[in-house]
């Protein structure tokens, strides 16, 4: 039993430094490290007010520029929930490398930093650090969105439904190019098996 106790906690310790390792990459990769990478863009576009009520719940990624924890993400979602305090509880799952693989789960929160146009937050995976996160479009209908950074490293285009019509997709990934984005960098992901991959007019993006 002893042996046993050992094993385990020598388990749970090499766990907690391979999450502790992977949670500093990702935090560098969101450029926390006090250094500015936004270069001589344009502020990031909001919506006049985003609704949070309405923007809570689930939001499939359809496609983005990954951070190093999603670039093999595969059925990915985003889920929201608007707690008491003002934050939002975010659950963030995919499967990594196919859909077979087993879910993968991160918990961070959300903190709106603008409270005029809701649109701007701070996303916390580790205390005290917040990533930059804008909400650069939603549709009335709360049906689609484009998480956008000012640094132009990573965007997110999300739907309610797990797949998008070509003609809206090829629409947003245009928005995306138009704030800045190198559309190249770009991954569709994959949401539905067998699904087809939505080549645009004047658009590249990775499979």
């Amino acid at each position: 039993m002893k042996a046993l106790a050992i094993a385990t906690e020598r388990k749970d310790a090499s766990r907690s430094s391979w999450l502790s390792v992977l949670m500093v990459t990702l935090l560098s990769s969101l450029g926390l490290s006090g250094c500015s990478t936004s270069q001589d863009f344009p502020p990031i576009p909001a919506p006049d007010r985003v609704d949070l009520s309405k923007f809570m719940g689930d939001w499939y990624v359809i496609a983005n520029i990954p951070t190093v924890i999603e670039k093999q993400a595969y059925q990915a979602v985003e889920r929201y929930q608007l707690d008491e305090d003002g934050s939002i509880a975010t659950t963030f799952s995919f499967r990594d490398g196919g859909f077979g693989e087993p879910v993968k789960t991160y918990h961070p929160r959300g903190f709106v930093t603008d409270t005029t146009t809701n649109a701007v937050w701070g996303m916390r995976f580790i205390w005290p650090f917040k990533a930059d996160y804008r909400i650069a479009h939603v549709d009335h209908q709360y049906r689609e969105t484009v998480i956008a950074r000012t640094a132009r490293d990573y965007v997110w285009i999300m739907s309610r439904s797990p797949t998008l019509s070509e003609n809206d997709y090829c629409r947003l990934l245009e928005f995306v190019a138009d704030l800045g984005y190198d559309l190249s960098r770009v991954r569709q992901v994959p949401q539905v098996d067998g699904g087809p991959l939505i080549v645009c007019p004047s658009a590249e993006t990775k499979p």
